[in-house]
């Protein structure tokens, strides 16, 4: 009697497709739900019973271990891009992460003091005492031959995308190329960028930058028209009871009503001071990088608005002295860019300091004489949280 090639289950083509499709994508939400949004930072938390379901399945499917991960992770945020970072592309280069970012991980997942700084707070029961962490690999196992069982040779096939799959896309694609190529809505000391069209693969996981500009935020997305996939299912199960979100990031509201600067419009702006960087960037730094420099006469050059909103802390030496250069050339730019540093100051203050010093700001924005800074100080008092 010959053994059947297809196992215990014959599918057709898209039948396995899909299949392997359904184990990937659960695994990958457990990461963004539960590893991430839930453990890692606490904006999310998820029903016990939950929470249990995506620790099996991810230890289950990928021998995901929940302390190392989220240990990883949070180290990589207090470190973003600088030295200590376990998987940043600017310290151990592009192509190394997103060819060896699994490595990478488990080298950092492996360090026992790295565990013990940041890993706090994930599950100590006795299941994972004695079956998760003591018997990591089992699961992965018991994965692989179900799978060889059910599926035949076929299953060869699901077993290797799948394991693929975690190292290619969260590995590579959000540890790589999410912090080299992609659009920035926010500029920070981290290189994280959001990428495009992975939102059905990753569970919102491609809005990187809008994440570190809002590390404990249930949301990923920000702005109106970007997707988070992860946000869908967060809606479901909160609805379901499963779910309860703690903290969202802001999306700023104007109103019209209120002409004065006063403590509400000093509290709006600490809550929204990542949007109101941005709309500095958009409103001033760039509007004046279009026009012709006001009184040096000639067009900037080409890559004048990439160095002027660029952090500082990601230029390198040869474009800060570029910046240096543009700078000392152009008064106009030298005064844009000394009115964010004072306006970033004002996060520093205490709220009461912080309303004089934007009073201060504003009056001083407003005789500047610079057109677009001067709309921009009139604006402010519509900020509203």
């Amino acid at each position: 009697m010959s053994v059947s090639p297809y196992g215990l289950i014959e599918l057709p083509v898209w039948g396995y497709a899909l299949v392997t499709f359904f184990t990937i994508q659960t695994m990958f939400l457990g990461v963004t739900l539960y590893l991430h949004r839930d453990q890692s930072h606490g904006g999310l938390i998820l029903h016990p019973a939950l929470r249990h379901v995506f620790r099996f399945w991810l230890w289950f499917s990928s021998a995901a271990i929940t302390k190392q991960w989220v240990a990883v992770h949070r180290k990589h945020h207090a470190h973003a891009d600088q030295p200590g970072d376990p998987h940043s592309p600017k310290i151990f280069g592009l192509r190394r992460v997103v060819f060896e970012g699994y490595e990478l991980y488990h080298a950092a997942a492996a360090d026992p003091e790295t565990i013990r700084n940041y890993g706090r707070g994930t599950p100590d029961d006795w299941l994972e005492r004695h079956v998760y962490a003591a018997h990591s690999y089992l699961g992965i196992t018991v994965f692989s031959a179900l799978h060889l069982l059910l599926f035949g040779v076929a299953g060869i096939i699901m077993i290797a995308v799948h394991l693929a799959a975690q190292p290619f896309f969260a590995a590579g694609i959000i540890n790589g190329l999410a912090h080299a190529v992609g659009y920035r809505s926010f500029e920070m000391p981290s290189t994280a960028t959001n990428l495009v069209p992975w939102g059905l693969l990753l569970g919102g996981e491609e809005l990187h930058n809008n994440h570190h500009a809002f590390p404990r935020s249930a949301r990923f997305a920000v702005q109106r028209w970007e997707v988070d996939i992860g946000w869908l299912w967060i809606r479901l199960f909160k609805a379901l009871g499963l779910a309860r979100v703690r903290w969202v990031a802001p999306r700023p509201r104007f109103t019209s009503r209120r002409r004065e600067l006063d403590a509400e419009t000093v509290k709006a702006l600490f809550v929204n001071r990542m949007h109101v960087l941005r709309d500095y960037s958009r409103r001033v730094v760039l509007p004046v990088c279009r026009e012709p420099a006001r009184r040096e006469h000639g067009a900037l050059p080409p890559s004048a608005p990439a160095l002027l909103v660029r952090h500082p802390a990601l230029l390198a030496e040869e474009a800060r002295r570029r910046l240096r250069d543009l700078l000392e050339k152009y008064e106009v730019l030298r005064r844009v860019i000394e009115y964010r540093e004072g306006l970033q100051q004002l996060w520093n203050e205490t709220e009461g300091r912080a309303l004089t010093q934007l009073r201060e700001w504003c009056s001083r924005a407003e005789a500047s004489g610079i057109g677009a800074l001067r709309e921009f100080a009139q604006a402010l008092p519509a900020y509203g949280r």
